[in-house]
């Protein structure tokens, strides 16, 4: 389980996200919100990336704190929306490298990199440069990089940026995969939300507007709002009465 109180975040004298609260059991939660709403600042926070300026964060029972951040950090896979490779690495090797630094032990990352590589459909790319893949297969060894040795925690920014459909597809059946795990997605693609998503976190301002099941998302919304589904027009009828206020 995660577990955030009372977290803000921001940078030089501009604060970005305040005083969130969230609990998260294990499952797939869609983390939802304009541009500039302060997801990537909270999904760079609660992977450790940087620390809180004020507020706790637990994961499975253990407080962030100095002491343990090397610990927790062995539970949290973390894929944000650009990520560098050694373009001269093949596949295997850069997911090994993730299992290493992850801290796996030496005995076990073969195994857990040859478990990513099939969950992902890298088999046939697993001694590939790369350099030589295409953008949305580089999309794929991240997501391998992120689930390698199952952390309890999987965060993901934006991971269907450059996937075609069918890709897409695939990777909501990776996701599905990832049992005991909290799962948490960044996403603008609602029907990927609506697709696989237990919970949804809709986050405008830097602040909670919505924290519950899809149904209970789309019970929220006015007909009369912009969007296609009942999701859609529910997460437009939310921004807008925040914003009206």
């Amino acid at each position: 389980m995660l577990s955030v109180t009372n977290l803000s975040q921001g940078y030089g004298s501009q604060s970005v996200i305040d005083g969130i609260t969230l609990k998260m059991e294990h499952g797939l939660h869609a983390l939802l919100g304009p541009n500039g709403a302060g997801k990537t600042t909270l999904l760079r926070t609660l992977a450790t990336v940087v620390p809180p300026r004020r507020g706790t964060i637990s994961l499975d029972g253990v407080d962030l704190t100095f002491e343990t951040l090397n610990d927790i950090r062995r539970g949290i896979g973390y894929l944000p929306q650009r990520f560098g490779f050694d373009p001269g690495m093949t596949v295997s090797e850069f997911i090994y490298y993730a299992a290493w630094a992850r801290g796996l032990p030496r005995n076990e990352r073969a195994a857990a990199v040859d478990e990513a590589i099939e969950k992902t459909g890298l088999v046939d790319k697993k001694n590939v440069k790369m350099r030589k893949l295409s953008g949305g297969m580089i999309q794929r060894v991240g997501i391998a990089w992120a689930i390698v040795g199952n952390p309890s925690l999987v965060i993901l920014d934006e991971p269907t940026v450059g996937l075609d459909p069918l890709q897409r597809i695939h990777f909501r059946s990776v996701i599905a995969q990832q049992d005991n795990a909290v799962i948490l997605l960044s996403t603008h693609l609602i029907d990927d939300v609506d697709a696989i998503a237990d919970h949804i976190i809709v986050l405008d301002g830097g602040a909670i507007r919505f924290q519950g099941t899809k149904d209970e998302l789309s019970r929220e919304g006015d007909p009369s709002s912009p969007g296609n589904t009942p999701l859609e027009r529910a997460y437009t009828t939310l921004l807008a009465d925040h914003r009206e206020r």
